[in-house]
C-alpha cells in the first residue's frame, strides 16, 4: 500500500515549523511526500480558527488531518474544537499550542494530547498513522431483494427499536450531530456525494436474523426512534471484498440510508460466532475490559479486525465486552435483552482517553 502525503494551505510560522517536523517524521515512517498527487493517502491541511478552510478530497481513501494554532485549549476542548473538525471536512484535527503541546480531536469524540519534548514529531506520527494507513469499509451496495414479508420489519426489528429506545433513555445514543447546520451547503453536498451520509450520530446496535444476515441501525439516524425498514433499520446480508462494500437487502421503491459504519465489525463477529445473537456499540466504558491498542477510525477494516480478535479471545465470545481505544465499547450477547440486562447501571459515561 502506497502511503503518500501532501501539505495543503498556508500557515503561520509556528504551523510551518510543525508541518516541516511532521513531514520529516512521516518520511522516516515510510510515507512518500507527493505534493502533486491528486488523491494522496494523507493530507496535512494547514488552516486557522479565523478561516477554517477545508481540503476538498477527491476520493474516500484520502484521510485529512487539519492543523490549526491556538493560544490555549478550552476547559471543554471537545465542544470548542469539534466544529472546526467538521468545518474542515477532516478525519482528525490537530490543535497546536506552540511551545506546549498538540491536541488531537477525532470524529468519534476522541481527544488526547501530546506534550512537546523528545521525539515530539515521531509521537505525533504514531497518533496519525492508524488513521492514515486504514482501509475504510463505508461503501454500500443496495439490492432491492428483501422478502415482502420483511418490508414492515419483524419481531427482531421491533426488539431492535425497543433496545434503541432503552439506550436512548440511558442517554447512551446521542441524537444525530447537526452536520448540516455547521457546514455550508456546498460542503454539505460534497460530504453527501463522497460518503453518502446526512449526519453524524454515535453508537449502533444489531441483531442476528439468520445464519448469514443481521438487522442493523442506519448511519446518522436517531437510534431512539428506529422505524422505517431500509432507512432506519437495514438488513445486512454480506461483505463483498472485491468491491470492499457492505451488501444490503432493501425493499423496492425505498430510498435507502447507509448502514452504520461499524457494519464490517458486526459482520466479522456474526460470521465467526454463531452463538452471538446481538451486538451493541456505545460511547461509554467499563473498568477492566480488554481494549484495542490503536485508535483506528470508525468503519475501518483494521478496527474491525482488532475488535474481532478480542472477541475471539474472550472466555465466552457470546457475552463479551471489548473496549475500543479512545472510543467506546462493543458488547456481544445472545440477545439484545441479554446485553441490556448485563450492562444496566454498570457503564461509565466518560471514555478514558490515552
Amino acid at each position: 500500500m502506497s502511503l503518500s502525503f501532501a501539505i495543503h494551505g498556508e500557515a503561520s510560522h509556528s504551523l510551518t515549523r510543525l508541518a516541516e517536523g511532521l513531514k520529516e517524521a512521516l518520511e522516516k515512517r515510510g510515507y512518500q511526500y507527493a505534493p502533486d498527487d491528486p488523491s494522496p493517502r494523507l493530507v496535512l491541511n494547514l488552516t486557522s480558527t479565523q478561516d477554517p478552510r477545508p481540503y476538498r478530497r477527491r476520493a474516500q481513501a484520502t484521510f485529512v488531518l487539519s492543523i490549526l494554532e491556538v493560544e490555549e485549549i478550552s476547559a471543554e476542548p471537545v465542544q470548542a474544537m469539534y466544529p472546526y473538525l467538521v468545518r474542515t471536512l477532516s478525519n482528525m484535527l490537530l490543535a497546536y499550542v506552540p511551545g506546549k503541546e498538540a491536541h488531537f480531536f477525532t470524529l468519534d469524540l476522541g481527544h488526547y494530547a501530546e506534550p512537546e519534548g523528545p521525539e515530539f514529531f515521531e509521537r505525533l506520527v504514531e497518533r496519525i498513522h492508524p488513521m492514515a494507513s486504514a482501509t475504510l469499509v463505508i461503501k454500500n451496495r443496495f439490492e432491492p431483494d428483501l422478502e415482502p414479508e420483511l418490508w414492515e420489519g419483524d419481531e427482531l426489528t421491533r426488539e431492535l427499536a425497543e433496545a434503541g429506545r432503552i439506550l436512548n433513555s440511558w442517554n447512551l445514543l446521542p441524537a444525530p450531530f447537526p452536520i448540516d447546520k455547521i457546514l455550508p451547503p456546498e460542503d454539505f453536498r460534497h460530504v453527501q456525494r463522497l460518503y453518502g451520509i446526512g449526519g453524524l450520530s454515535y453508537g449502533n446496535l444489531s441483531v442476528r436474523k439468520d445464519a448469514r444476515r443481521f438487522w442493523m441501525s442506519a448511519s446518522g439516524v436517531d437510534k431512539g426512534n428506529l422505524r422505517v425498514i431500509g432507512q432506519d433499520i437495514l438488513l445486512v446480508k454480506d461483505y463483498d471484498p472485491k468491491e470492499n462494500c457492505i451488501v444490503l437487502s432493501v425493499p423496492p421503491k425505498v430510498t435507502p440510508r447507509r448502514v452504520s459504519v461499524d457494519a464490517i465489525e458486526h459482520w466479522m463477529i456474526y460470521r465467526e460466532h454463531p452463538e452471538v445473537g446481538a451486538i451493541i456499540h456505545v460511547h461509554a466504558w467499563m473498568e477492566g475490559v480488554p481494549a484495542t491498542q490503536a485508535h483506528y477510525p470508525c468503519g475501518s477494516y483494521e478496527l474491525a479486525q482488532s475488535v474481532a480478535e478480542l472477541i475471539r479471545q474472550a472466555p465466552d465470545p457470546a457475552q463479551a465486552v471489548v473496549g475500543l481505544k479512545n472510543h467506546g465499547l462493543t458488547i456481544t450477547g445472545r440477545s439484545l435483552r441479554d446485553i441490556l440486562e448485563r450492562i444496566e447501571g454498570k457503564l461509565i459515561r466518560q471514555v478514558p482517553m490515552t
